[in-house]
C-alpha cells in the first residue's frame, strides 16, 4: 500500500497572491462558454472517479482554509527561511493528518501536495524512499524495529546512494561496508573524497537515519551494492554521531527548500541486523546468501522511476495551464491592421507551440496511470516469488522515466517562452515549475544512461526473437520483424499504409518505427562486435543508435497507451476532444521524427505533407476547447502559484500587487543609496 505514498513527492509550484478582483476576465468567460464538452468529466477521468475528485477537493479546501498553512510567498524568502518554513509546514502537516485521521495513501498524497503546493520539502525522501525501501526490502523483524518508528516520525530518514564521484553508474560506487564476524558488525567507510555521499534530499539537516548503499565485503570478497540502515545523528540532540560527517551541500538550481546533503563515514560501525535482509543476507559467521535476483536490491529506484512519469504529467500540465490561460487573456499585435489586438492564442504559431504540449500532458497522464498500475501488479507478483516480468518492468520504468522527463522539461521551458517577457518573472510560476522539475532528468538515473538500460533489454529481446522465441509484453512487436518474415535474398520493405486519421494505423506506424530502429541498432552492434571489438567497446560505438531505439520504443508505448484509453471513455463529447488530442500527439511526433518514418518507408513524402496539414487542422479544432482542457486539470490558484495563470484571468491588476511585495519595496529609499550612491553624488 505504501507504493502510492511516493506520489507525495510529486512536484508543483509556489503559492499565489490573494485575488483583488472577483469578476471573471471576459475573454476567459467566452473561452469556457465555447467549450464542446464538460471539463468536470475529464477531471473525474484524471482523478480516477467522481468520488476521488470530491474527496480531493474536500482535502484541498480543508488546507486552504487552515490558517496554520498560510505563509509568505516563497519567492521573497531567503533559502534558510524557505527551509525553515518547509520544515514547519511538514511538522504541522503530520500533526494535522493525525488529527483528521487521514491514513489512506491517496489522501495523504492530496494532503501533502496541497500543504506544500508542490514545492520539494525536507521529508520527501523520508516518505518517498526511506519508508518504501523499509517496506519492500526489510525483514519482518527489521520492519518492526525501523518502519513503525519511521512512520511515526520518531526517526526521520533519507536514501543515500549517489556519491560525489558516481551517480547512475551504481557499480562504481565506492562506499564500503566490511563485515566483522568477531563483533557481528559492519564497518562503513568513505575511502576517498569521491566516495562521500552527495545529493540525498533531507540528509543535510533533517534526517537522523539514512539507508546507505554500499559495497558489501565479507570474508574478503565483495558482493556488490547492498542497503544498510545507518543512524547518523543522535536522537534528542540531533548532533552527528562519532565517525559521521554530515551537512548541506549548498545552493542549487532551485530546490531551495530541500537540504540536499553530504555524508562521510570513517570506520563507522553498525550492527549486522542493520543490513536490509529480505532478499540478500549475511549470516553471523559472514556467510553470504545471495538474492533470487540482483535487481531486487534496486526496487526503490524502479518504484520512484515509475512515479516520475506521473510527476512529468503534473508539471507539464501546470505549465500548459498557465501558458494557455495567459494566452487567452493577453492581446497583442494585430492580425489585420485597424482591428483590435487579438488574443495571442489566436495566432497559429502560439497554438503550434502550446497545443502539442497540451496533448503531451494528457498522454503522460494516461501513461503515468498505466505504469503505476503495471508496477503495482508486477510488484505483487514479485512478492509471490514470480520474477518473470521484473526485467521488462526495470527496462520500461527506466526508459519512460527518461522519455517523459526530457519531454516535459523542454515543454515547460517552451511554455515559459510562450508567455513572453512576463514568463521570465517568478510571478508567472513557470520558472519555479522548471527549476523544481528539471532535476528529474538526472536524479534516479541520468536519462541517457536510463535509455541505454532500456536498450540493453531490447537487444536481449531481439536476440531471443532471432533465435526463434516468441516474446510478450510491450516488446511483442519484435515477433513481426521483417527479417523474421522474409527470405534472406529478399529486401525488407516496410508497408506504407498509414491512415493519418486512424489511431490504430498511427499506433502501427510507431510500432514499425520502433521495430526498425531496434533492428538497426542490433545489427550495428553485431557488426561492431564482428570487427573484433570487445562487447563493451562495441556497445559504446553503437550507443547513439541504441538511444534512438529506446526512444522509439517509449514513444510507441505512449501512443499505444493513449489510444487504448479512448474506447473506455463513455461520454461522446469527452471522447471526441481527447481523440483529437491523441491524433495531435501522434501526428506531431511523426512530424518531429519525420526522418525515421521516411527512411523506413513507413510513410511517404506525400503522406508527410498530409500529416503536417492535418496538424494545422487539429490546432484549429482544439482552439475552442483549449482553456476548458486545462481547466480539467483542476489546479487551484494557490497550487498553480501563478499570477499569469489565474483562473479568473485578472492578470495585470494582480501582477502589479505582486511586484509591490518585493522586499526591495519595503522602504521608499534603499539603505544602499545612503551608503554608496549619495556619497558619490554629493561630490559632484
Amino acid at each position: 500500500w505504501l507504493s502510492s505514498l511516493w506520489c507525495l513527492s510529486l512536484l508543483s509550484p509556489p503559492p499565489l497572491p490573494p485575488a483583488l478582483v472577483s469578476v471573471m476576465n471576459p475573454d476567459l468567460r467566452k473561452e469556457r462558454a465555447a467549450a464542446t464538452f464538460n471539463p468536470e468529466l475529464i477531471t473525474h477521468i484524471l482523478d480516477g472517479s467522481p468520488e476521488n475528485t470530491r474527496r480531493r477537493r474536500e482535502i484541498e479546501n480543508l488546507i486552504l482554509n487552515d490558517p496554520d498553512f498560510q505563509h509568505e510567498d516563497y519567492n521573497f524568502l531567503t533559502r534558510s527561511q524557505r527551509y525553515e518554513v518547509a520544515v514547519k509546514k511538514s511538522a504541522t502537516m503530520v500533526k494535522k493528518m493525525r488529527e483528521f485521521g487521514i491514513a489512506d495513501p491517496e489522501e495523504i498524497m492530496w494532503f501533502k501536495n496541497s500543504v506544500h503546493r508542490g514545492h520539494p520539502e525536507p521529508l520527501d525522501l523520508h516518505l518517498g524512499m526511506f519508508l518504501p525501501t523499509l517496506l519492500h526490502q526489510a525483514t519482518e523483524e527489521q520492519q518492526e524495529r525501523f518502519f513503525m518508528p519511521a512512520w511515526n516520525l520518531e526517526i526521520t530518514g533519507t536514501y543515500a546512494q549517489t556519491e560525489m564521484g558516481h551517480g547512475t553508474h551504481l557499480r562504481g560506487l565506492e562506499t564500503t561496508a566490511t563485515y566483522d564476524p568477531k563483533t557481528q558488525e559492519f564497518i562503513l567507510n568513505s575511502p576517498t573524497v569521491t566516495s562521500i555521499k552527495w545529493w540525498p534530499g533531507g540528509l543535510g539537516k533533517t534526517s537522523n537515519h539514512a539507508i546507505v548503499l554500499a559495497q558489501l565485503i565479507t570474508r574478503g570478497e565483495c558482493y556488490g551494492l547492498h542497503a544498510f540502515v545507518v543512524p547518523i545523528r543522535e536522537i534528542g540532540t540531533h548532533k552527528p554521531l562519532p565517525g559521521i560527517t554530515v551537512g548541506d551541500i549548498g545552493p542549487k538550481f532551485g530546490y531551495e527548500e530541500m537540504d540536499n546533503g553530504y555524508l562521510k563515514m570513517d570506520n563507522y560501525r553498525i550492527p549486522r541486523e542493520n543490513m536490509l535482509m529480505k532478499y540478500a543476507q549475511v549470516k553471523p559467521d559472514g556467510t553470504y546468501v545471495k538474492p533470487l535476483s540482483n535487481k531486487l536490491t534496486y526496487g526503490t529506484m524502479v518504484f520512484v522511476r515509475s512515479f516520475l512519469v506521473g510527476s512529468a504529467a503534473q508539471s507539464l500540465s501546470k505549465a500548459c495551464t498557465i501558458a494557455i490561460r495567459y494566452s487567452a487573456v493577453r492581446r497583442q499585435s494585430e492580425i489585420k491592421r485597424s482591428e483590435p489586438e487579438p488574443q495571442i492564442l489566436d495566432f497559429q504559431t502560439q497554438q503550434y507551440k502550446l497545443f502539442p504540449l497540451l496533448a503531451t500532458a494528457y498522454a503522460f497522464h494516461f501513461l503515468g496511470r498505466y505504469i503505476k498500475e503495471t508496477y503495482m501488479r508486477i510488484n505483487e507478483s514479485i512478492g509471490q516469488g514470480d520474477l518473470s516480468e521484473l526485467p521488462e518492468l526495470h527496462a520500461l520504468t527506466a526508459g519512460l522515466k527518461a522519455f517523459t522527463t526530457w519531454t516535459a522539461n523542454a515543454g515547460i521551458e517552451e511554455c515559459r517562452m510562450a508567455c513572453g517577457g512576463h514568463g521570465y518573472s517568478h510571478s508567472s510560476g513557470i520558472p519555479n515549475i522548471y527549476v523544481t522539475f528539471t532535476p528529474a532528468c538526472t536524479f534516479e538515473g541520468e536519462n541517457t544512461v536510463m535509455m541505454l538500460q532500456t536498450a540493453r533489454f531490447l537487444m536481449k529481446i531481439y536476440d531471443q526473437v532471432q533465435s526463434g522465441k516468441l516474446v510478450g509484453g510491450m516488446v511483442s512487436y519484435l515477433n513481426d520483424l521483417p527479417s523474421q518474415r522474409i527470405q534472406p535474398q529478399q529486401v525488407a520493405v516496410w508497408p506504407t499504409l498509414v491512415d493519418i486519421n486512424s489511431l490504430d494505423s498511427l499506433t502501427e506506424a510507431y510500432k514499425l518505427r520502433a521495430a526498425r530502429l531496434v533492428e538497426i541498432a542490433a545489427k550495428n552492434l553485431q557488426a561492431q562486435v564482428s570487427h573484433r571489438k570487445s562487447k563493451e567497446v562495441a556497445w559504446n560505438l553503437t550507443s547513439v543508435d541504441l538511444v534512438r531505439a529506446s526512444e522509439a520504443h517509449c514513444h510507441y508505448v505512449t501512443v499505444k497507451v493513449f489510444a487504448d484509453k479512448l474506447p473506455k471513455i463513455q461520454d461522446r463529447a469527452v471522447q471526441a476532444v481527447l481523440r483529437n488530442l491523441c491524433l495531435l500527439y501522434s501526428l506531431y511526433g511523426i512530424s518531429q521524427k519525420g526522418g525515421d518514418f521516411l527512411e523506413g518507408n513507413i510513410i511517404t513524402g506525400a503522406q508527410m505533407s498530409q500529416v503536417n496539414s492535418r496538424i494545422l487542422e487539429l490546432l484549429t479544432v482544439t482552439r475552442p476547447n483549449a482553456v476548458a482542457l486545462v481547466d480539467a486539470f483542476d489546479f487551484k490558484d494557490v497550487t498553480l502559484g501563478s499570477v499569469l495563470g489565474r483562473y479568473d484571468g485578472n492578470v495585470y491588476e494582480n501582477l502589479f500587487e505582486w511586484a509591490k511585495k518585493s522586499p526591495l519595496n519595503k522602504t521608499e529609499v534603499h539603505e544602499s543609496y545612503y551608503k554608496h550612491l549619495k556619497p558619490l553624488q554629493s561630490k559632484l
